[in-house]
């Protein structure tokens, strides 16, 4: 009986996710990519672009975008490697995701191309913020490096290195990053450099860690899941999303 209910549980959880998140397919160089908005298009309401982790769209990336949607903001999940390009391993992922830290152009082209999208949607042009989990939150450094029209991004458990034969360029838009304090990939030098480039760049910025944190704890699938920082993670999100987007 216990099965039959968890079972129908899930099942009208994945219904509930597909009714309120629909398909939007565009286009870059002749690569098909498959977007993910929430039903309440239209609206010119403010609007969240977020920027799924390593493996592309996941449950995390749908998850957000429905809370979001909750919380009376237009969402919009990039695709940012395409079609046909879902990594099947943390190989693959790797492997793609590496490509595009490395030619962080290529990754600022896919995110202005989603934020695009999220404007055809309906979101209020003058209210539009980014958020990325993992290599997403890569992205969302990248959008703000790239001075993209955004009034903010949120970094969650991203990796926050940048290759250091680039400049520290002036930032226009507000950061916040949500640090697990025990990420292995987030060095202390890392760390500096990373408030080095913002400093120089004159950023509104601010840099939250979550103690006893790993690097996924704020994804539910993770064995790095930490759920009393997860739900504080995600309510400095939304603080910081109703600064910089409803006042």
């Amino acid at each position: 009986m216990k099965k039959i209910i968890l079972f129908t549980t899930i099942l009208l959880l994945f219904i509930n996710t597909q009714a309120q998140l629909k398909t939007v397919e565009y286009i870059d160089n002749g690569q098909k990519l498959n977007g993910l908005v929430t039903s309440n298009t239209g609206k010119k309401l403010p609007g969240v672009l977020i920027l799924p982790a390593w493996k592309g769209i996941d449950e995390e990336a749908k998850t957000a975008a429905l809370e979001l949607h909750k919380q009376g903001y237009i969402a919009f999940i990039a695709d940012i490697y395409g079609e046909g390009n879902i990594p099947v391993d943390n190989s693959a992922a790797s492997k793609i995701a590496g490509y595009y830290k490395k030619d962080y152009a290529a990754y600022q082209k896919r995110i202005t191309l989603a934020l695009e999208e999220l404007k055809k949607a309906g979101a209020d042009v003058n209210k539009l913020a980014v958020i990325g989990y993992c290599f997403g939150g890569t992205g969302a450094l990248e959008a703000a490096r790239a001075n993209l029209p955004i009034q903010g991004v949120i970094s969650i458990h991203g990796g926050l290195g940048k290759d250091s034969t680039r400049a520290n360029e002036p930032i226009n838009t507000k950061i916040l990053i949500e640090n697990p304090a025990e990420d292995r990939a987030v060095t202390p030098e890392i760390m500096n450099r990373l408030v080095k480039e913002m400093n120089e760049g004159k950023a509104d910025w601010q840099i939250i860690t979550y103690a006893y944190s790993k690097h996924t704890f704020t994804n539910p699938a993770s064995a790095d899941y930490n759920e009393v920082m997860a739900k504080r993670a995600w309510a400095h999100t939304l603080l910081f999303l109703k600064e910089i987007l409803k006042n």
